[in-house]
């Protein structure tokens, strides 16, 4: 759809923290192969929407003019949680985050996604020019309206007439996007290259199914994308909690306990049978009753777990359980309040809650360490000392981080005690038995 009306596009690729992937696509003009595998095998595509690479610490003033330029009508993010400098049990601005402090001294030189945007858009505004879409593609509730709160809150701190300014001009659409892609490995690099005939220093490794989900609001041109099969609505809020709660929950939760039982990818732990009865059940019991998805929830969670166990997929375990801190509070958390006021089973979501804090805490069944990387992480091992091995005294560490739970968790008698019993069954009898007993009943 790129070189469809209304006008050619192309991509100029931003990273803000490390030139890695500029480095690995540079000497290959941009280009890459997306390797599509299924247990059916794997199918090839070289892309070619790459036309300019940047890295952020490297010029940022390079960054920000091309935010300014008139000819860039789509500014598009995939940072992760982390990247948005928010308190992820509220979404608000961390005012006090060190590089929003750092962006509202030097204005010149940011590094943080809000202080790039909001630099970028100030040249637009003093230029005169119109302003572009700038559209999340993160797992976060409300991902386009969070995006625009904490884009906003930086910008009044820096100018209220600029904040103002883009509140009334700027679009900020919610986006769904679902589909898995691991990390890829050096096999994957050597396995393209082998079918290739080329070396290929950056593939991409990606399962067949894929959906995008995009709210049609827009303030300037953008590609067809629905004539490649993206879905434009006028909300995607039904369709993100879908994916946040069901996809996202549900793989955190098999990361954490999969990582406890040993398992090294979801494949992995899907070819246990009590682990799958344990994710069947937290979708079909505690999950799907707190949606409301124009679409057939059952066949969905059917067709989560054929693309979990997908054997072609090594979607590392480790690789989901990142940042658990930044994602409990969209995955699993939501969901537990809904649960709560409606009076229902938190069963299995509170064993997965105990999941992340066993791993969390930093040591596996066997004793040895877990390398728990997480922007709490120092916070979690001090937790962890003073717990001195009591799993009582480690779920009540835990519940204290206010930035996660907030505060009405943590005063919820039914939560806490579900938690705190699962977190002594994990620590005593291990991952497998404790999930065995969870399916047991």
């Amino acid at each position: 759809m790129l070189n469809q009306a209304p006008a050619p596009f192309g991509i100029c690729g931003v990273s803000l923290r490390s030139p890695a992937a500029r480095d690995r696509l540079a000497p290959q003009d941009g280009l890459y192969s997306v390797a599509t595998r299924s247990a059916a095998g794997e199918r090839l595509r070289v892309i070619g929407c790459l036309r300019e690479l940047l890295v952020g610490p490297e010029d940022p003033a390079a960054v920000v003019r091309r935010i300014a330029d008139p000819a860039v009508s789509l500014v598009t993010l995939t940072v992760t949680e982390k990247g948005y400098c928010q308190d992820p049990a509220s979404g608000a601005l961390l005012a006090q985050h060190p590089d929003v402090r750092h962006d509202l001294a030097h204005p010149e030189a940011p590094r943080s996604v809000p202080g790039v945007l909001v630099a970028g858009l100030a040249q637009r505004r003093a230029a005169g020019v119109a302003p572009p879409t700038v559209l999340s593609c993160d797992n976060l509730p409300a991902n386009g309206a969070t995006l625009q709160g904490v884009v906003l809150a930086f910008a009044a701190l820096r100018d209220e007439g600029l904040a103002r300014w883009i509140e009334r001009e700027v679009a900020f659409p919610c986006t769904m996007v679902d589909r898995i892609v691991p990390a890829t490995t050096a096999a994957d690099v050597a396995g393209v290259a082998r079918r290739l005939g080329v070396e290929d220093a950056a593939p991409v490794v990606a399962e067949p199914f894929g959906q995008w989900v995009i709210e049609d609001r827009f303030c300037g041109p953008r590609p067809a994308w629905e004539r490649a099969g993206a879905e434009l609505v006028a909300s995607a809020a039904p369709y993100e909690e879908m994916k946040l709660r069901l996809l996202n929950g549900s793989h955190s939760a098999l990361a954490y306990l999969g990582s406890l039982a040993g398992c090294e990818h979801i494949a992995d732990v899907m070819n246990e049978p009590d682990f799958v009865a344990f994710v069947r059940r937290m979708m079909a019991e505690e999950v799907a009753p707190t949606l409301a998805v124009p679409t057939d929830l059952a066949a969905y969670q059917a067709r989560l777990l054929e693309r979990f166990a997908n054997p072609a997929i090594r979607h590392r375990t480790a690789q989901i359980a990142i940042d658990g801190s930044q994602k409990l509070p969209q995955r699993l958390l939501g969901t537990v309040r809904d649960r709560l006021r409606a009076g229902g089973s938190i069963r299995y979501l509170t064993l997965a809650v105990a999941a992340w804090m066993r791993y969390a805490a930093g040591r596996d069944e066997a004793g040895r360490a877990i390398p728990v990387a997480d922007p709490l992480a120092e916070r979690f091992a001090g937790i962890s000392t003073r717990a001195g091995g009591d799993p009582a005294a480690l779920a009540a560490g835990f519940l204290k981080l206010g930035e996660v739970f907030g505060d009405d968790l943590p005063a919820d008698a039914r939560f806490t005690r579900a938690v705190t019993d699962w977190l002594r069954s994990l620590t005593l009898r291990g991952a497998r038995a404790t999930v065995a007993a969870c399916v047991s009943t």
